[in-house]
């Protein structure tokens, strides 16, 4: 009903095509989002409600050993994505809700395809979408309710389109967040909160799931004509394209301990060396000064 009425409302502005999803695997999903940000030219929503199992997703830059309790992870098999978009690290589940615009550069007049730009333009947008439920804040490169953080952003930005995509925490399960390392770089307002204090549930804020994504619909209808596209057109659809975003294998996790401990005994025997030159002195010096007893006695 509602991408009806966001059609109706968006007549002669630029066409969006819509997809909603449920319970479609977030790495399925990575794949289908590169494909239609490389491969085609049209501006895509997608929403997909809950992935299964629980799995990590990184940005394209992150590094698993700053980000992940690798070792807690291979124990339970915890899947590991490293996505072809920015960003920081999360967890996603049956709990989190995911939002995805891709967009031509001049899909939108006067916004200017640079990070920043773009996230002040989602920020409005959803500034409409929880208007009612809550203290809503753009916070840094966070969505959040007042001081608590409840949705996570990452884009990728190509020469003539962009990407910018949410995961949105419903719901989570504490137990989840101990996969997660507290980032190194952290934003100031997180303030050196641990995961439990610095996160919230968008479940105590808004009636139901529906309530959100029907409102994410009717707000695109602000600027497009609202379109909805059957998921099977375009899951199927993947023949012969090749995505960077891939699932890191057990072994991969394991070269990063690995790698770890190499560089672990590395840096020992880095700094043991100057211990031990100092014992060889030591050894010389005990040595010079024997010799010389041994010549005072035959004198």
């Amino acid at each position: 009903m509602a991408a009806g009425v966001a059609g109706a409302r968006g007549a002669g502005r630029p066409l969006m095509r819509l997809v909603t999803m449920s319970g479609v695997p977030i790495l399925r999903q990575l794949h289908l989002e590169e494909r239609l940000l490389r491969r085609t030219g049209d501006n895509w929503c997608i929403i997909n409600d809950g992935t299964a199992p629980a799995t990590i997703v990184m940005g394209v830059s992150g590094r698993v050993s700053e980000l992940v309790e690798i070792e807690p992870v291979l124990r339970d098999k915890v899947p590991v994505i490293r996505r072809f978009s920015g960003g920081g690290t999360v967890i996603v589940d049956q709990g989190t809700v995911f939002a995805t615009f891709i967009c031509s550069k001049t899909a939108i007049p006067g916004l200017q395809p640079f990070p920043r730009d773009i996230m002040s333009w989602t920020g409005q947008l959803y500034d409409k979408v929880f208007d009612g439920f809550g203290e809503f804040h753009l916070r840094e490169n966070d969505y959040a309710f007042s001081q608590r953080k409840f949705g996570g952003n990452a884009q990728s930005i190509t020469r003539d389109r962009w990407v910018h995509h949410t995961s949105f925490l419903w719901d989570y399960d504490m137990k989840n967040m101990d996969y997660l390392k507290i980032p190194k770089r952290a934003p100031d307002y997180r303030l050196a909160r641990n995961h439990t204090d610095f996160l919230c549930r968008m479940k105590e804020y808004m009636p139901s799931r529906s309530v959100f994504t029907e409102g994410i619909i009717s707000a695109l209808g602000d600027h497009f004509t609202v379109e909805p596209t059957e998921p099977e057109a375009v899951l199927s659809d993947d023949t012969g394209f090749k995505p960077s975003t891939k699932l890191l294998s057990p072994q991969d996790l394991e070269d990063v301990i690995a790698s770890k401990e190499s560089l672990k005994i590395e840096l020992i025997t880095v700094m043991d060396r100057p211990a031990r030159a100092a014992g060889r002195v030591a050894a010389l010096l005990d040595l010079d000064r024997l010799r010389g007893r041994r010549k005072t006695e035959r004198e």
